[in-house]
């Protein structure tokens, strides 16, 4: 009997999550099961045959613990608990088999730099100065006039000290004063949520999508931060008035992670992926991904906010995770729960189907992971919700110059014809886009033109090529509108071309009779690019 031996993309894919593409789903937004304009879980396991049918290989969930709801899940009052808006633990398991039996992997999101005021935790932390988790939370004494401790400023607008009579000392918080900072330098406190880790682990989860890390450890000294430059964008917020080198970024959060990824690494499988933002993202994400003892992957914002994508853009990004020894591996992320959608930002009003496409295209060609946020494969718009309906606390708090989260948070559309789109039979929480009915699933899954249909075929594309999931990247051409960049793995070499503008460009690779095309938009020609058009091509000899 002889033997068969993997093909080069089984091989590679033995690694699941390298040159993965992840599905997030915002569960409050995407599927309502039992009628309170809510998503839950139960309603995400009836749509996991919509997820797989994507041909993605992992959904990422953001939280649906138990909580207050003033971050809307990202003040967690129970690490280990499911909230009762979105069901129960049983729920939880029977979305894990469910997708599990589908072939789709589950990350989960970890927040280790604050917890709900609402947290046992921080309950019996307030109540004196002597109990065992006393130095669970970041305390101090006021000065000596009483104010905060020092300069620090919230995220959401405010001091980062909120003044607490119980036990006569101020909380940090970098974010709501209803969201008390961890204290990750008590290495009791990294013990319980290795715990927590622990427990999702043993529950089946494939992973961990892991937020703000970087606010997770604070300058124990409380040194002031320095003022930031003037003219360094727009202002909004106090937190925008300083650098932040000391209320984040401490050099002793690698050390956390490389104990979180000891632990993981006794699930064989297991992925961790990092949100990285702030001033100096490029060398922390560095820090947190590098060898094999930290975490596996890491994503900034170099396009979450960008107002517009250029080829210079994309070649500082790509750039940045050079192919080399120790350096971790990258995720890219255009949209997310917090971020606008790229569509409304970058494309233009009479040509938004065409550059969708041409973005959709570069999205799937890039080196790293990919990360999909739910709609993007609709081509759905952000939403101007308006002041009355906002549920974002950060756009309440700095209205009108902060762009609401909520606008990027609307529920997804399953059916046109459907009350609420098929989301919920009641009044969603938030309202649906405008327009988003005609972007409907049902509408998009029945139109071979569609931009769903499209981005399953990018998807697949991406899943039958190992140089687009593995293989390295090096840009050729970055100027004016064109974009093109090879990618090479040991068995195949591509070629990417994008004009990113509204003109024709003329491009061609050298020796163009050593080329097929293997995929296009925009009528893309082996000598032309018209607007918006993009091709790959493969070297045949």
């Amino acid at each position: 009997m002889t033997e068969t031996l993997p093909s080069p993309v089984q091989a590679q894919r033995q690694i699941w999550w390298r040159g993965a593409t992840i599905y997030q789903v915002y569960p409050r937004s995407f599927c309502d099961s039992n009628g309170d304009g809510i998503g839950d879980l139960p309603g995400i396991t009836s749509k996991l045959h919509y997820i797989a049918s994507l041909g993605v290989d992992a959904l990422w969930l953001s939280p649906f613990f138990t909580s207050p709801m003033k971050d809307f899940g990202y003040d967690v009052a129970d690490y280990c608990g499911v909230d009762a808006i979105f069901g129960t633990l049983s729920d939880f398991d029977d979305l894990i088999a469910k997708a599990h039996s589908l072939g789709l992997n589950v990350l989960i999101d970890q927040v280790y730099s604050h917890t709900s005021d609402q947290h046992a935790w921080f309950a019996e932390s307030r109540s004196s100065r002597d109990n065992a988790r006393a130095d669970w939370y970041v305390w101090a004494d006021p000065k000596a006039d009483g104010s905060p401790p020092n300069n620090w400023q919230s995220v959401f607008g405010g001091p980062a000290w909120t003044w607490d009579a119980r036990r006569g000392q101020y909380y940090m918080h970098n974010f709501l004063s209803s969201q008390p900072q961890i204290n990750m330098h008590n290495p009791v406190v990294q013990d319980a949520m290795l715990g927590v880790a622990q427990f999702w682990l043993d529950r089946g989860v494939d992973g961990f999508r892991v937020d703000a890390i970087n606010f997770a450890m604070h300058d124990p000294d409380l040194r002031n931060n320095p003022p930031a430059p003037s003219g360094n964008g727009l202002r909004t917020r106090p937190f925008d008035f300083q650098l932040k080198v000391h209320n984040q970024s401490h050099p002793d959060i690698p050390r956390f992670i490389a104990r979180l990824r000891t632990l993981m690494d006794k699930y064989p499988g297991r992925f961790s992926v990092a949100e990285v933002g702030g001033a100096e993202p490029d060398r922390e994400m560095k820090a947190f991904t590098a060898g094999d003892r930290h975490f596996n992957s890491a994503y900034g914002f170099n396009f979450l906010y960008a107002e517009q994508l250029t080829p210079a853009l994309v070649r500082e990004a790509v750039e940045g995770w050079p192919d080399d020894a120790g350096v971790g591996w990258p995720s890219w992320a255009f949209s997310n729960h917090d971020a606008p959608r790229w569509i409304s930002r970058w494309a233009p009003a009479d040509a938004r189907q065409a550059y969708a496409a041409m973005v959709m295209m570069l999205f799937i060609s890039l080196r790293g992971n990919v990360i999909l946020w739910q709609g993007e494969e609709l081509g759905l718009t952000q939403v101007d919700i308006p002041f009355d309906k906002l549920q974002d606390p950060e756009a309440i708090a700095n209205w009108p110059l902060t762009l609401s989260r909520d606008g990027t948070r609307t529920p997804m559309p399953w059916s046109a014809e459907a009350e609420n789109c098929g989301f919920s039979s009641a009044e969603p929480w938030l309202p649906l886009g405008a327009d988003h009915r005609f972007m409907a699933v049902d509408l998009e899954e029945a139109d071979p033109q569609s931009m769903l249909a499209l981005t399953k075929r990018l998807i697949a594309t991406r899943n039958a090529n190992e140089a687009l999931q593995n293989g390295d990247l090096q840009i050729i051409e970055a100027r004016g509108d064109l974009l093109v960049f090879e990618r090479r793995s040991p068995h195949q070499h591509l070629i990417c071309a994008f004009n990113m503008g509204s003109e024709a460009v003329s491009w061609q690779p050298a020796q163009p009779d050593r080329w097929r095309m293997l995929t296009s938009v925009n009528d893309a020609a082996p000598q032309m690019l018209p607007a918006f058009a993009a091709q790959i091509m493969e070297k045949i000899a």
